[in-house]
């Protein structure tokens, strides 16, 4: 992945697909710490995806730069740890649980919401001693949320860009994208959500998205590269 154009791997050992089951902190310790310190001393850097914050500390101790929690740091004791480490945090927006967000998302103006629930968030992080600078948002596509919302989400982005923080939307192979162009009985594929895929993450760059989380890489860089050349031509 690195070979292919990743500036950064992200490593988790707790399922978030929606209805997955939590797992413990000694097991979710066993399956990263040892990937973590490998790819840290190797010279990469890491992002440790975490809602523990013991996994946090003992990945981050390891070697791991970032931490990314799909809870936005909800627990005070991610973001004690959080800035001690002086590390950088990705805050993401998330409707309930894994094992229950699909089950039935409303917002009443899903944009706004998770607009105001990240800067509230982020507010939070700096006031517990997290630098402004450290901070990225995500929008959590998929994350409690229908095929609907995450298309209205991608469309108004700037609405989230426009806080000020780096941006990361991560919509790599989801199944909202499977869904797009069918006759509402079936489904594509992950394998063959790619290009959709990568329709929606330079739109996502276009509208002012700073990273991206890709299963893709190799697809995904060669697009982020073409988008930045373009937009940077006078």
């Amino acid at each position: 992945m690195i070979q292919d154009g990743a500036d950064m791997l992200d490593v988790g050992g707790e399922s978030t697909r929606p209805g997955a089951e939590p797992v413990s902190v000694e097991e979710e310790l066993r399956r990263v710490l040892p990937v973590v310190q490998a790819l840290a001393e190797a010279g990469v850097t890491v992002s440790i995806d975490t809602m523990k914050a013991d996994v946090a500390r003992h990945a981050l101790a390891a070697g791991a730069k970032m931490v990314n929690d799909i809870t936005a740091l909800r627990d005070p004791k991610m973001r004690k740890a959080c800035a001690q480490a002086n590390c950088q945090v990705c805050l993401m927006h998330m409707n309930g649980e894994p094992k229950t967000m699909q089950a039935n998302p409303y917002y009443d103006d899903v944009v706004e919401e998770v607009r105001q629930f990240l800067l509230e968030a982020a507010i939070r992080a700096e006031h517990d001693g997290i630098h402004r600078d450290n901070i990225w948002l995500d929008p959590g596509i998929g994350f409690g949320k229908t095929a609907e919302h995450n298309l209205l989400l991608l469309k108004h982005l700037e609405r989230i860009v426009d806080l000020g923080y780096p941006v990361m939307v991560g919509v790599s192979r989801k199944s909202f994208l499977g869904k797009i162009g069918r006759d509402g009985a079936s489904v594509l594929p992950p394998q063959e959500r790619v290009s959709g895929t990568l329709a929606a993450q330079t739109l996502s760059q276009v509208k002012g998205a700073r990273i991206v989380r890709a299963h893709d890489v190799k697809e995904a860089r060669r697009a982020m590269d073409v988008i930045e050349a373009v937009m940077a031509a006078p």
